[in-house]
């Protein structure tokens, strides 16, 4: 074989390749549209749950100065922010 008939064939070769490896993608991504369409279709989305009620963080013991600080804390935090 000439060298010109050996880098036809390997092109060749190379497109095959290519195309197959193309092909199987966009059938892949077919398939997962389809099966995301029936799942969607087929299976119900769980209802939404409220959100459960805040714990509170400061209990009965928490005096009243270290309440009167956290609350200077908090709108210190909020003030900076804007």
């Amino acid at each position: 074989m000439t060298p010109s008939q050996l880098l036809l064939e390997g092109v060749e070769l190379m497109l095959f390749g290519v195309g197959f490896v193309y092909a199987f993608l966009v059938l892949l991504i077919l398939c997962i549209r389809l099966m995301s369409y029936l799942a969607g279709r087929f299976v119900s989305a769980p209802a939404p749950q409220a959100a459960p009620a805040p714990v509170p963080v400061c209990g009965a013991e928490t005096d009243a100065d270290t309440l009167a600080a956290i609350q200077a804390a908090i709108h210190q935090h909020r003030a900076r922010r804007g």
